[in-house]
């Protein structure tokens, strides 16, 4: 029987914060057992990924006081309630499904009079077909002529997932031979966006994909109406460039503006729905349905491994764990995403929603207030323009920040050039092995202020190339860390109520339903 405890009702809890401070990273990584400690501090993942913490503050028996933990607050048990249908979102009182669009881990999930497995394969499919005949000419816009770019409007989840696996398979496409269509993205309020991105491409050969569950998301229905109205401005027929991804119940449905939409379902949480409709209409019609697919593959692999008991064979498990190690033993409040890839340029904007919407929470799965900290602060840029940017910080500041490096043997397209005995990407790569034992080992010095104290913990995601699959991989571990954490700390990872305040206000200042602060601050935007 599951139960759902507070973090600090456990046992291990206890025990684990007792072990603070007990590994020093200069002294582990500083000795001739080093190259040990690098190579068994090694975990597989999916897809010829590999998780390495030997830069953590962690040792055996850190290692195993997290696994106990693990066990007492039954991770991967409650993981697999959570993929056999069970309601786990409290606050919404829903299902969490987002696995099932890439695989079926468990029993078959019955829910709105339909098995959810097969909902999804058939919506999947119904891309597919759909971008097959956009490719194949079968689909042309009003003058008889081959669309050559899509665009989507959408926000948050809708957004920022899709758009960061866009850029990420980009160069790989167009070297392997598989990009379609060019895509672009519509999200912020701000007219200057939409504006930017309609003056950049040829509006009679794209069709916009607009992404709202509800089909009543004020800033995507504002960007709607904008790209609605440079449609026809273009002289260009709506119902010829418009699809919708959207529920079953949506007013969009039936509209015919739209000459297509695909559905999405209220089990899905938007920072969760890359491999759901959201992010398969765009990437099957930018790269294929194909690559779309293995993207799912690779994720499906994932989703296995966090299946796994043992926590050396759980690579998100352990991920997590330490993670939760950092933030309630060390007190560590930020982690740090630092990609060595341009691909995944905007991979970090992507986790900073998908940890910090999902585990920025003050009261538990019931309601209650919590008395330990929970989700860090998750910020990061590519390397190595962060080098020259945010790691002084990092390096020297007075805080402690916890890093995952991402890192790949091989670049995507394949061009390079030799520059003083090595290649750019060599280069790329000598400094995320660079930084690594900088940050954990530091240096001392004579001039304070040249002078590293080190003891900056790091992990290490690598693998020999950036693909489809690497990809899908790569987001589900994320995805599985956040849930792990979210179920360690008892609070639930799958609604957003902190956004809706805003939100709410916002409108009554445009309806001027107001007073007080709200009327003051709006009167310096005449409002």
């Amino acid at each position: 029987m599951i139960t759902w405890s507070n973090l600090d009702t456990l046992p291990s809890y206890k025990k684990m914060l007792s072990l603070k401070g007990q590994v020093k990273l200069a002294e582990v990584l500083g000795n001739a057992d080093a190259a040990k400690r690098v190579a068994e501090y090694s975990v597989p993942m999916a897809a010829g990924l590999k998780y390495n913490y030997a830069a953590k503050q962690v040792n055996e028996q850190i290692l195993s006081v997290l696994s106990d933990l693990a066990k007492e607050a039954q991770l991967v048990e409650k993981f697999e309630a959570l993929y056999n249908g069970e309601v786990v979102n409290t606050g919404e009182k829903r299902m969490v499904l987002h696995q099932l669009t890439r695989g079926q881990l468990g029993k078959d999930v019955m829910a709105d009079g339909k098995n959810k497995r097969d909902f999804y394969v058939k919506i999947q499919k119904d891309i597919a077909d759909f971008a097959n005949k956009v490719h194949n000419g079968e689909l042309v816009n009003e003058k008889g002529e081959k669309y050559t770019s899509v665009c989507q409007i959408g926000i948050g989840g809708s957004d920022l997932g899709p758009r960061a696996m866009y850029l990420a398979l980009e160069n790989w496409a167009k070297a392997n031979n598989t990009f379609k269509m060019s895509a672009n993205f519509i999200s912020n309020v701000d007219p200057d966006d939409a504006a930017s991105v309609l003056a950049s491409i040829d509006i009679s050969k794209t069709i916009f994909i607009l992404v709202s569950k509800s089909g009543t998301t004020l800033e995507t229905l504002t960007n709607e109406s904008f790209v609605k109205d440079a449609i026809k401005k273009a002289g260009c027929e709506v119902s010829k460039h418009m699809i919708a991804v959207t529920s079953e119940t949506s007013p969009l449905v039936g509209n015919p503006d739209y000459m297509a939409c695909f559905f999405m379902d209220d089990y899905i949480g938007g920072r969760y729905s890359s491999t759901s409709a959201v992010g398969g209409a765009i990437l099957s019609l930018a790269f294929g349905p194909e690559v779309f697919a293995q993207f799912l593959d690779g994720a499906s692999e994932a989703d296995k491994t966090a299946k796994e008991a043992d926590i050396r064979k759980n690579p998100a498990l352990l991920d997590a764990l330490i993670g939760v190690y950092e933030r309630n033993a060390q007190e560590y409040p930020a982690t740090a995403i630092l990609p060595y890839s341009q691909a995944l340029s905007r991979f970090p904007a992507h986790l900073q929603q998908l940890d910090m919407e999902s585990n920025g929470k003050s009261v538990n799965r019931d309601g209650k207030p919590i008395s330990y900290v929970t989700g860090p602060v998750i910020f990061g840029e590519p390397g190595t323009n962060g080098q020259h940017s945010f790691y002084q910080l990092l390096h020297q500041g007075t805080d402690i920040t916890p890093l995952q490096f991402i890192a790949f043997n091989n670049n995507q397209t394949g061009k390079d050039v030799v520059i003083e005995d090595s290649t750019s990407q060599k280069k790329l790569c000598a400094n995320v092995v660079a930084q690594i034992v900088a940050f954990a080992c530091g240096k001392a010095d004579a001039d304070p202020n040249k002078s590293f104290a080190g003891e900056r913990p790091s992990s290490l995601i690598y693998a020999d190339a950036l693909t489809p699959k690497t990809l899908g991989a790569l987001l589900a571990h994320f995805e599985n860390k956040v849930m792990f954490q979210g179920f360690t700390w008892n609070i639930n990872s799958f609604d957003q109520e902190g956004v809706q305040l805003g939100k709410k206000l916002a409108k009554a200042v445009l309806s001027k339903n107001y007073d007080g602060a709200l009327k003051a601050y709006s009167s310096f935007f005449g409002l």
